[in-house]
């Protein structure tokens, strides 16, 4: 006889509605079983966070749907730091970046309502009311195949919610497909076409922030996104707001490179020369400025690029690059079959005789993996800054925009035997330069990302004692046995009285679970059985639904 004892200490409970209460086990039958589940598109849930309640571990989401008992989460702050945002050459430094970066994970014991309870208490605080923090589940399987490419959800800054892939496998992840974070970061500056008229354009064109719309008032394109919320009064302009590129000032000066935990590079500069009637001072968009991960703690999205300014109205491709997202793999077993891990930065717009947009950053990998087999490339790169043709036209040029700093790799053991990339973004092209111009002001490719080894990423281990204040019933023991070709589940419990049935249920593949019987309770019985008649080959997971 065969059989596997569920040890007390781990009375693991899992709770979908107030009135039902789930434990767990699983058993390996004798015929080996492989679960393999095709995986393919967006495979998470994102949840944004309207309050934590540390003491009981109890986070409130504003929409549960997709959320289930039992599975991790990832709780992640996007946004939060303080900066300068005075019109001076400072504008942009980082104060202090709060709870913004802040992250961990856990596991969901109970859903009540809005409410998510965790297995273990919280790490960390966090700001909820102004720093857009979001509770990502993980895509969990035994192991996962994929069939065509993951995608991230794009992070969308005004739901707070996008931009994070984490996929938990308890086995294999085999790769026949990709896993893309690409562009899936912070924003890149959107374009916007500034008047033509020079009287316009001629004010000097020098300042570091500057409300775009103002109709007085414009001189400068919109800078990328960043970890740091900021006002539409000081939305453009070459100044970067912390991790997000600078936009180009006036006149056609090109977007700054978005950053990580490294810079960007500055964008190209206005080289025109002779009278061509418009502003042509070199005032590009200043690159994105490194952030600090305080020891691996915080982790980022890759900052966007800063938009090129514009004022012809021949192009709307001006923007600035989307920064990458971040990407968390968890599995036991890694088959990478030549495909790719990627949080790549975008690449920022070109532009037709104007400035153009400067790349996005790369964002943030980290790889939980206990072996890689076949090759794979893992990548965070900093996108390219934009193509600047200025079209042959006398007098006038105007520079590329700044690359994207490459982002940031984590792996939890040695650095495997792959193909790791964090290269920065190059600094845009600049074509079909006028006659007469003066020296070229190219942009500036961004600095090159980091990767590191025996990184431990952010999770609580310490049991929260409220979760189980919520349980109704108490489990004592939940064991399987192997009998005759059957499988003879039998549970102890604490409390009967407060059990009207039981329903056990098995599942062969995470999240398909089929009933095998229902039992009523009685409030003097303490233990209890069912019986599996005809078990399937391989790894099954059994579980008991108590009902009040």
């Amino acid at each position: 006889m065969k059989k596997i004892c569920l040890p007390c200490k781990f009375s693991v409970a899992a709770i979908s509605r107030i009135t039902a209460v789930y434990f767990f086990i699983f058993f390996f039958s004798p015929v080996v079983h492989c679960q393999t589940t095709n995986i393919s598109g967006v495979v998470n849930t994102y949840h944004k966070v309207i309050e934590i309640i540390p003491a009981k571990a109890c986070v409130r989401v504003s929409d549960i749907t997709g959320l289930d008992v039992n599975k991790k989460v990832m709780l992640v702050q996007m946004k939060g730091a303080s900066i300068i945002t005075t019109n001076t050459s400072t504008f942009g430094d980082t104060t202090s970046l709060n709870q913004a970066g802040t992250y961990e994970i856990g596991t969901v014991c109970y859903i009540i309502g809005d409410s998510v309870f965790l297995f273990h208490t919280m790490l960390n605080n966090y700001n909820v009311s102004s720093g857009k923090v979001q509770m990502v589940q993980f895509a969990e399987y035994y192991s996962a195949n994929v069939v065509d490419t993951i995608k991230a959800a794009p992070w969308d800054s005004t739901a707070g919610t996008g931009g994070v892939i984490a996929i938990f496998c308890d086995q294999d992840l085999t790769l026949n497909k990709p896993i893309f974070a690409d562009s899936g970061g912070y924003k890149g500056g959107i374009y916007y076409n500034n008047n033509s008229t020079c009287n316009f354009v001629q004010q000097a064109g020098g300042g570091y922030a500057y409300d775009i719309t103002a109709a007085t008032n414009l001189n400068g394109a919109y800078k990328g996104e960043s970890v740091a919320t900021i006002a539409s009064t000081v939305n453009s302009a070459k100044g970067a707001p912390a991790n997000g590129g600078g936009g180009g000032n006036n006149h056609n000066n090109s977007g700054g490179g978005g950053a990580n935990l490294t810079t960007g590079g500055n964008g190209g500069g206005n080289s025109s020369s002779g009278p061509v009637g418009c502003n042509v001072a070199n005032n590009f968009g200043l690159g994105g400025k490194a952030l600090n991960s305080w020891n691996g703690t915080k982790i980022f999205l890759g900052g966007g690029g800063g938009a090129g300014h514009a004022n012809n109205g021949a192009a709307t491709s001006n923007y600035g690059g989307n920064g990458g997202g971040i990407i968390f793999l968890w599995a036991n077993n890694i088959n990478g079959n030549g495909q790719l891990v990627s949080a790549n930065g975008g690449k920022g717009g070109a532009s037709a005789a104007d400035g153009a947009g400067g790349g996005g950053a790369g964002g943030t990998v980290i790889m939980h993996i206990t072996t890689y087999t076949g090759s794979i490339s893992i990548q965070s790169n900093g996108g390219d800054g934009g193509l600047s043709d200025n079209g042959s036209l006398a007098n006038r040029c105007f520079g590329g925009g700044g690359g994207g700093s490459g982002g940031v790799i984590y792996f939890t053991g040695t650095v495997p035997a792959a193909t790791i990339n964090v290269n920065a973004g190059a600094g845009g092209a600049e074509i079909n330069r006028g006659a007469g111009c003066a020296a070229a002001v190219p942009g500036v490719t961004g600095s090159i990302g980091q990767f590191f080894s025996s990184y431990t990423f952010s999770r609580s281990t310490d049991p929260a004692g409220y979760c189980r204040i919520l349980l109704p019933v108490k489990l004592i023991s939940f064991t399987a046995s192997a009998i005759n070709n059957k499988i003879l589940l039998d549970w102890q419990i604490d409390n009967p009285e407060s059990v009207k049935r039981f329903v056990t249920e098995r599942s062969v593949f995470a999240g398909q679970w089929t009933e095998i019987k229902t039992i009523p309770g009685n409030e003097t019985k303490h233990s209890y059985t069912s019986v599996d008649e005809n078990p399937l080959p391989g790894k099954i997971y059994y579980r008991i639904k108590f009902l009040e």
